[in-house]
C-alpha cells in the first residue's frame, strides 16, 4: 500500500469536492486541519496515515452537507475502498469521522482513538480564535442566520436534534459551541493552543458588545 500516493489522491479528491464552498467548510479549512493534525501528531504520536486520511476526509461525510450521516459515511467508505486502503485502517478512519463532530453541549460522544482525538482537536482549534470567528460569520451568512438579535437568547445543553435544527444568531453560536471547545480538547498540545485562541474570542465579543451599544 503506497500511503503517499493515497494521500495525494485523497487530497485531489477532497479539493474537487470542497473548493469554492462558502460555508467555512471549504478546502482551506481541510488544509488547516490537516496541517494542525500533523503538528499535534509530531508531539502526541499516533498513526500518521490514519490521522491524515481522517483529517482530509472528515467534512466529506459531515451531517450538515449530506442527506443523512450514513450517506456521507458511505461516500468516504467507497473512496477508501477505491484506494485499496486496508479494512483495519478504513474502519479507524470511519470511526473517527463518525465521532468527530460537536453535536450540542447536551451530547457526550467520547472519542476513544488517539488518532481521532488529534484530528478532533485540530478541527475544533479551527473553530476558535481569529479563523474560527471568520468561519462562524461565514457559516451564519451561508445559513441565513441573523448576526445578532438581543431578543434571541443562546440555548444551553442542546441535544443533537436541537443543534441540527437551530437557527439562532451567529453571536449565540459562540455561547452554544465555540466558547465550550477549550474545555473539550483531548491532547495537552491542543489545550495549550486553545487557551490563546479562546482568549482572543473573549476579547472580540467584549469589543463587539461595546460597539453594539455605541460605547466605543
Amino acid at each position: 500500500m503506497d500511503t503517499q500516493k493515497i494521500i495525494a489522491h485523497t487530497t485531489e479528491f477532497v479539493k474537487s469536492k470542497l473548493t469554492g464552498d462558502s460555508s467555512g467548510h471549504d478546502w482551506w479549512h481541510i488544509y488547516r486541519v490537516w496541517n494542525m493534525s500533523r503538528k499535534i501528531q509530531r508531539i502526541e504520536g499516533g498513526d500518521l496515515f490514519v490521522i491524515e486520511l481522517a483529517a482530509l476526509l472528515h467534512d466529506i461525510a459531515d451531517w450538515k452537507f449530506n442527506q443523512t450521516e450514513k450517506s456521507g459515511l458511505s461516500i468516504v467508505s467507497g473512496w477508501l475502498k477505491s484506494q485499496e486502503v486496508t479494512p483495519e485502517i478504513s474502519q479507524k478512519v470511519i470511526y473517527i469521522i463518525e465521532h468527530i463532530s460537536f453535536k450540542g453541549e447536551g451530547e457526550q460522544d467520547k472519542m476513544n482513538l488517539l488518532e481521532g482525538q488529534i484530528v478532533q482537536d485540530a478541527d475544533r482549534l479551527d473553530a476558535i480564535g481569529a479563523t474560527g470567528i471568520a468561519r462562524t460569520f461565514a457559516f451564519g451568512g451561508w445559513k441565513g442566520n441573523e448576526m445578532y438579535n438581543p431578543a434571541i437568547k443562546p440555548v444551553s445543553k442542546m441535544t443533537f436534534d436541537q443543534y441540527k435544527k437551530s437557527n439562532g444568531t451567529t453571536i449565540n453560536h459562540f455561547y452554544e459551541k465555540l466558547l465550550l471547545l477549550k474545555e473539550l480538547m483531548n491532547t495537552n498540545t491542543a489545550k495549550k493552543i486553545a487557551e490563546n485562541r479562546h482568549t482572543f474570542m473573549e476579547l472580540f465579543l467584549n469589543r463587539f458588545f461595546k460597539e453594539w451599544e455605541g460605547v466605543c
